[in-house]
């Protein structure tokens, strides 16, 4: 067994534009639209919505309040793409690197966010973060029943 991997999964919505603006430049109103899940995500450097910027994101996450400081490594508005690389909390407790894109394809009315990690453990017992792909579909599903909502 290997020590990198990558999970990907599709979530269907119908605001692709609203979501990629949301998580590129009011990351911060996510605890608002999936509080169950998500407390809080504070800017520590940087501008929001900018690449270099560094966030913290406070969740719940197996049950546990947990945290994730992370760098905004890319942002392309034009593919509708951001990837943050994972720089401080929980996740690094488990993994010596990891990566988190979101991208929001379209196709006619059918919007498609796709969330792909990309990670090495730092040794083979470290689980795949499978459960936490599960946690950023259901944020994915709170921020689209927000918007719909609204």
């Amino acid at each position: 067994m290997g020590l990198s991997g990558k999970l990907t999964a599709d979530v269907q919505i119908k605001s692709g534009d609203l979501f990629h603006k949301v998580y590129r430049d009011t990351p911060h109103n996510v605890s608002s639209m999936s509080p169950n899940i998500v407390q809080g995500c504070d800017l520590h450097q940087g501008n929001w919505g900018t690449i270099g910027s560094i966030i913290c994101w406070s969740y719940t996450h197996d049950g546990e309040q947990k945290i994730a400081k992370e760098i905004v490594e890319a942002i392309d508005d034009e593919q509708r793409s951001i990837t943050l690389k994972v720089i401080e909390g929980h996740l690094m407790d488990y993994f010596k690197s990891f990566k988190i894109g979101i991208h929001v394809d379209t196709k006619g009315e059918i919007h498609l966010v796709t969330w792909v990690l990309e990670y090495e453990k730092l040794h083979e017992d470290v689980e795949d973060p499978v459960s936490f792909l599960s946690l950023l579909i259901k944020v994915t599903k709170d921020v689209e029943t927000h918007h719909l909502k609204n």
